[in-house]
């Protein structure tokens, strides 16, 4: 096992999420590549501090205030520095590191990232959101701080690992591969009585719950639709998606010549942290592997846009302009949490996000403050109408 001459200074903002768990997995695999400096969590005291503990890290910070006495006491001893709130927050992104993770679910990491980009060094980003809802923005922080982007997602990964940033001209188009989720075979009137437990139970990959769901409805993909034209500055038109419920390729690049160069692995969000972690080398995943004697067939099929409307969604919103991307995404957030708590269906997910986008008009969003705000209101917006959609169903039942 090769080992880099000095260690690897590494942040992960959002360490006890699905994606800050599999880094900790990476890392702890070849402990002495990395040197952990700090680690963040939303309200999760108890696993940050373990987290913490196993990973050696210098500082542990806690969004959320009144979890400051429950972390204090579990890292009591350490030697683990501690500290909470959003500024404590925005403060360790600005860390200095050479990698700076950031897999903080939601809007919520958007100014972290900001901070993060600032740094001027590596920022792997892990969630979309922020991406979708402030992509020009986020690019041009990066270009402005010389700040080196790197996708987590297993597609825009798959993407990035194979796309020529040197000729980008000799590129026909891009393809991002979807599972197509639990519901790919299921019918209209099977889909509208789903469960969470069972939008969550992704066939092939193990993943938090609201980006479950998304799998589940594709806006999951509709959102890394746009998140891949701002990534890598290729227009929605020559963005495809494919059905492909083996997952075993993860997204494609097609070239004029004709040739498809793909990116192959076993359905194991391991390996794109492994390679984001070790960039621009490569290093041993503790990961599954992929073993293509076992694959009987990969099939690849268009997507169905009446039974999964969200993929329609994403390239109206690019459209339009970013106000609809962002309105995309917030009325979404809303409307997976609702149907998380059992308030909505599953498919009024889809439902509220295209009855907020039927209602929004065209505003000028230059700043994060500006998208920030905007989000907020679309979230009232969509919870209005989660809210007035859960009265009348309680009333009709």
């Amino acid at each position: 096992m090769s080992v880099p001459h000095s260690k690897k200074k590494i942040t992960i903002l959002g360490v006890t999420g699905s994606i800050g768990q599999s880094a900790a997995d990476v890392i702890l695999s070849d402990p002495e590549r990395f040197d952990v400096q700090v680690v963040t969590a939303n309200t999760n005291a108890e696993l940050l501090a373990a987290q913490a503990i196993k990973l050696g890290a210098k500082k542990a910070v806690i969004a959320d205030e009144s979890k400051y006495d429950l972390l204090k006491s579990k890292l009591d001893g350490s030697g683990v520095e501690i500290a909470a709130g959003e500024e404590a927050l925005l403060e360790a992104a600005s860390e200095p590191a050479d990698l700076i993770l950031a897999g903080i679910v939601g809007i919520a990491g958007l100014k972290p990232i900001m901070k993060a980009i600032e740094q001027g060094t590596c920022v792997a980003i892990a969630n979309k959101e922020p991406l979708v809802a402030a992509g020009p923005l986020v690019m041009a922080a990066a270009k402005q701080h010389g700040t080196t982007l790197l996708p987590v997602d297993s597609e825009h990964n798959a993407i990035f690992q194979v796309f020529d940033f040197d000729r980008p001209e000799g590129i026909e188009k891009i393809t991002l591969t979807a599972s197509g989720g639990p519901f790919l075979k299921w019918s209209t009137d099977q889909m509208a009585n789903a469960t969470p437990e069972q939008a969550v139970a992704h066939p092939n990959w193990s993943m938090g719950r609201k980006i479950s769901v998304d799998s589940a409805t594709m806006m999951n993909k509709a959102l890394e639709v746009i998140e891949a034209h701002y990534l890598f500055g290729v227009e929605p038109d020559r963005i495809e998606v494919l059905i492909h419920p083996q997952s075993v390729v993860h997204s494609m690049v097609e070239y004029k010549d004709g040739s498809i160069l793909a990116q192959m692995g076993a359905s194991d969000m391991r390996t794109p942290i492994a390679n984001v972690l070790a960039w621009p080398e490569r290093m041993e995943t503790p990961g599954q592997r992929l073993n293509l004697t076992e694959i009987n067939q990969l099939s690849f099929e268009q997507p169905d846009l009446e039974q999964f409307p969200a993929l329609k969604m994403a390239y109206e919103c690019l459209e339009q302009g970013l106000y609809a991307c962002v309105a995309l995404n917030a009325a979404n957030e809303a409307a997976v949490d609702a149907f998380l708590t059992h308030n909505i269906g599953f498919l009024d997910t889809i439902g509220c996000v295209s009855h907020i986008l039927g209602d929004i008009t065209k505003t000028e969003l230059n700043t994060i403050d500006d998208i920030i705000s905007y989000d907020e209101d679309i979230r009232q917006k969509a919870y209005g109408f989660i809210t007035g959609r859960h009265k009348k169903a309680v009333a009709v039942s």
